[in-house]
C-alpha cells in the first residue's frame, strides 16, 4: 500500500501542477508545445480542459489518498489515462510526422514512465492483498 500511495502523492502533485500552471498561464503553457491560442475562447478552452481536467484528477487522487477504498480505482484510472495519452500520441507522432517533435516524444517518455510506476503500484497493491 505505501508504494501505491507515493505513486498517487507523485501523480497528485505533478497533475494539480500542470493543471494550474495550464489554468493561470494558458498561453505561456500551450508555447511550449507549438500551440498559439488565437482567441479569447482558445484560452478558455485550455484553462478549462488542460488546467481544470488536470485539476480535477488530482483531486480525486487526493481524495483516494486519504480513502482506501479508492485506491486501486484511482490506480487503474492512471494507467488507463497513461495508455490512452501515450498510444494517441504515438498516433499523433506517426500521423504527424514525429522524428522532430522534441516536446512530444519527451511527453510520450513521462507518459511511459508514469503508466510503468502507476501498474507496478497497482501490481504491487494487488501482492499486498494476496490476490
Amino acid at each position: 500500500m505505501r508504494r501505491a500511495r507515493i505513486i498517487l502523492a507523485i501523480q497528485m502533485l505533478a497533475l494539480g501542477g500542470l493543471g494550474l500552471a495550464y489554468f493561470i498561464q494558458p498561453h505561456e503553457m500551450t508555447n511550449a508545445s507549438g500551440m498559439l491560442l488565437m482567441s479569447a475562447a482558445a484560452a478558455t478552452d485550455v484553462r478549462a480542459y488542460y488546467g481544470g481536467l488536470q485539476i480535477g484528477l488530482a483531486a480525486f487522487l487526493a481524495m483516494a489518498l486519504s480513502r482506501e477504498d479508492l485506491v486501486r480505482g484511482a490506480l487503474t484510472l492512471l494507467v488507463l489515462l497513461y495508455s490512452a495519452l501515450g498510444l494517441a500520441r504515438i498516433g499523433g507522432l506517426w500521423l504527424d510526422g514525429g522524428a522532430q517533435q522534441t516536446f512530444n516524444l519527451v511527453a510520450l517518455l513521462i507518459e511511459a514512465v508514469s503508466l510503468g510506476l502507476a501498474y507496478w503500484a497497482l501490481q504491487g497493491l494487488r501482492a499486498d492483498l494476496g490476490e
